[in-house]
């Protein structure tokens, strides 16, 4: 599970990269448009889950 959220996360952060660069610009805008921010907020979460996850198994040690 943790190998694969991190395999999602790099796929996010390079969609973001991508579209923010404007290398998606036939179909998004390039800047910061809502693929950014929705690439940005589900990366950001992902990171939130996985600290979340160690702590608690830090508490079952």
């Amino acid at each position: 599970m943790a190998k694969m959220l991190e395999i999602l996360g790099l796929v996010l952060v390079g969609i973001m990269s991508l579209g923010f660069m404007g290398l998606l610009q036939p179909t998004i805008e390039p800047g910061l448009s809502p693929l950014f921010w929705g690439c940005a907020g589900a990366t950001l979460m992902i990171i939130i889950y996985r600290k979340m996850k160690r702590k608690q198994e830090e508490k079952e040690k």
